[in-house]
């Protein structure tokens, strides 16, 4: 299957870039490079662009999407938590932008045997890094009910987390939960019906957890994200698109904090802590899709965009 994904708020992500011809541009979910791709065609032949993706098959359909721009452009695959570390590899400290789109691509969703569709029977994987050892499989048979709940709960936002668990280990017993269709019809049985008729479909919150988990998702953003905005010269700025409350709230919370970083009591009249601010956020509240783009592109609905500048 070929690697297809549309881009969300394209344009309103390049344009939050505020892009210099000659500046150095970092995608650190280069997908299948439309965003990139849109980055590329305002650099000239002092700019640079580093893609970055653990995904295989991203890094297969990037490449050849952005070979029209030579040696302008870097792909590397891993996970963007290591963004410091292997650009320093390649010389580079300081960037002018960073992009960050949050979300499962199309192509993942749609690739059944991926395992990160609900509406597919598939073998239980979600592993958005296929070399990485835990899949979510692993976690639906082996993390303990308690565990289960918890991530359901945390990650899923989902109120029946406490049945979907029990029923889960309860069916487990009976032999290992080896695919999506599985957990999905576990699920269906955890919910009651009068439930479901209105929510959508029923696995979508504890498949959503079950994927965050697998992949770490929360956890590496708030590990990240620092470091990110330690990374941009002045006038510097990142992008991050996200698609659930979960990872827009950690978005908003560390940009908040590093535009206003002071500790002091507010009963203090000057500022004593010495923390300075590092930038100053863009977008006080998160740019959402046109009505345009939600029409060709309904996985767009749940989008926003946030951005944020160095000082």
């Amino acid at each position: 299957m070929e690697f297809e994904h549309k881009s969300v708020l394209l344009k309103e992500t390049v344009e939050g870039l505020n892009i210099k011809p000659d500046g150095i541009y970092v995608d650190g979910t280069l997908g299948g490079g439309g965003h990139a791709y849109e980055v590329c065609r305002q650099l000239n032949d002092k700019g640079s662009f580093i893609g970055i993706d653990q995904d295989a098959a991203a890094i297969e359909a990037a490449s050849a999407r952005l070979s029209d721009f030579g040696e302008r452009v870097t792909i590397i695959r891993s996970n963007y938590c290591d963004m410091k570390s292997r650009l320093h590899e390649l010389g580079i400290d300081k960037v002018d932008g960073i992009v960050l789109d949050l979300g499962v691509s199309s192509y993942q969703l749609d690739t059944a045997d991926r395992g990160f569709s609900y509406r597919a029977d598939a073998p239980l994987d979600m592993r958005m890094d296929t070399r990485q050892t835990l899949t979510a499989k692993d976690i639906v048979n082996t993390y303990s009910e308690m565990d289960l709940f918890r991530i359901i709960r945390d990650y899923g936002e989902d109120k029946f987390a406490k049945n979907i668990a029990k029923h889960i280990v309860i069916a487990r017993e009976k032999g290992p939960i080896e695919t999506t269709g599985q957990l999905t019809e576990i699920i269906r049985q955890s919910i009651p019906m009068k439930f479901q008729k209105n929510a959508g479909h029923p696995a979508k919150r504890t498949v959503q957890a079950i994927r965050i988990e697998c992949n770490r998702e929360l956890e590496v953003l708030r590990d990240s994200l620092d470091d990110m905005i330690e990374m941009l010269n002045v006038g510097g700025r990142i992008c991050i698109i996200t698609f659930h409350s979960l990872e827009d709230r950690i978005v908003k919370g560390i940009f908040k904090k590093a535009e206003n970083p002071c500790t002091c009591p507010s009963s203090f009249p000057v500022c004593v802590c010495g923390n300075v601010p590092k930038g100053k956020v863009i977008t006080r509240k998160p740019i959402l899709p046109s009505e345009e783009e939600l029409e060709w592109n309904s996985r767009s609905k749940s989008a926003k965009l946030r951005i944020f500048e160095r000082i």
